[in-house]
């Protein structure tokens, strides 16, 4: 299964795709609808839900559901669905955060997802059997959900923690891993660390590195899953593609991606949390979501100012072109 998911999503870029909410916080279902059918007509490989950036551990297990639903509706491409610890289980023990990982993975699975992505369990980092609980994690989340992993080295600003190279290379040898997502934000020796470690397995390589996508894809990733794509699909993804034919045009990788780290300057960066709102702002600029529907009840409360930035880059850059 991992096998055929492996060939299927390489060298492509998969969204990790936002979940439209109105100014109360309800999640704007009419919105989701016409913003799933949007992304999904793009050039994508397929879609990540219940990811950081579509508040996926925020959301109660019936909105989550819909969400999925609507996304599983929406493409017949890949659709992976981010598992962890809902934000209101806070359960007591490691144990009791991996059963409610569990029961994520199985309700996705059940719900038409093709793998799941595993956030970290924060918890693991200060236990002497810390990497043989992460990857006893990993297997029982594959056994009980039928699904492949994905396994998913978050910083630690969004709740994750460093994999180091070694419990990446155990997770990759899973049977059933499909690779490995990279998100570590600005620490670039453990993003090239953390490739170097992953790329003798074969399986996926996967960048989630928003601020430092250019180069991560120099290192040795060979896939993207990114928040950056929730909006400007094709910003992201022709960096992807310039770099995977970077012998036809070498000068091209070096466009689009100053074009994309434009973006990404004014869209990640402290406090880093509040990229989900910059993000939602981007996507009603661009008209794949209303305004009404591009609210983040979650993050921090924007600066004065900030979303004026967002439209500001955005704007140079569709005047701009491909320059």
């Amino acid at each position: 299964m991992a096998e055929e998911l492996i060939r299927r999503l390489r060298g492509t870029t998969l969204p990790a795709v936002l979940t439209p909410m109105r100014d109360d916080g309800a999640v704007d279902f009419d919105a989701l609808d016409g913003y799933a059918a949007r992304i999904a007509a793009r050039p994508v490989g397929g879609v990540a839900v219940w990811a950081h950036t579509g508040r996926g551990l925020y959301l109660g297990e019936r909105d989550r559901a819909a969400v999925l639903r609507a996304w599983r509706a929406a493409t017949a491409k890949p659709v992976i669905a981010g598992v962890g610890v809902p934000r209101a289980e806070r359960p007591d023990s490691p144990e009791r955060a991996v059963e409610a990982t569990v029961r994520m993975a199985v309700a996705a699975a059940g719900l038409g997802a093709d793998a799941v992505m595993v956030y970290p369990l924060a918890s693991y980092a200060g236990l002497p059997d810390g990497h043989e609980r992460a990857i006893a994690l990993h297997e029982r989340v594959s056994a009980e959900s039928g699904l492949p992993v994905l396994g998913f080295y978050l910083h630690g600003e969004a709740g994750g923690y460093a994999y180091p190279p070694a419990l990446i290379r155990d997770l990759l040898a899973l049977p059933n891993a499909l690779g490995v997502k990279l998100a570590t934000l600005d620490r670039a020796m453990a993003c090239q660390d953390a490739i170097r470690a992953a790329e003798p397995s074969g399986r996926l390589v996967v960048t989630g590195e928003d601020r430092m996508f250019g180069p991560s894809l120099m290192w040795g990733a060979d896939t993207a899953l990114v928040g950056i794509a929730a909006a400007r699909v094709e910003l992201t993804t022709a960096v992807l593609d310039a770099w995977t034919k970077r012998d036809d045009d070498p000068a091209a990788f070096l466009r689009a991606s100053n074009r994309l780290d434009r973006f990404a300057e004014a869209t990640f960066h402290a406090p880093i949390e509040g990229y989900v709102q910059r993000m939602l702002w981007a996507a009603a600029w661009e008209g794949l979501i209303p305004a009404t529907a591009a609210h983040d009840p979650y993050g921090p409360r924007p600066a004065d100012g900030e979303q004026q930035r967002v439209v500001d880059v955005l704007e140079e850059l569709a005047k701009r072109g491909n320059a």
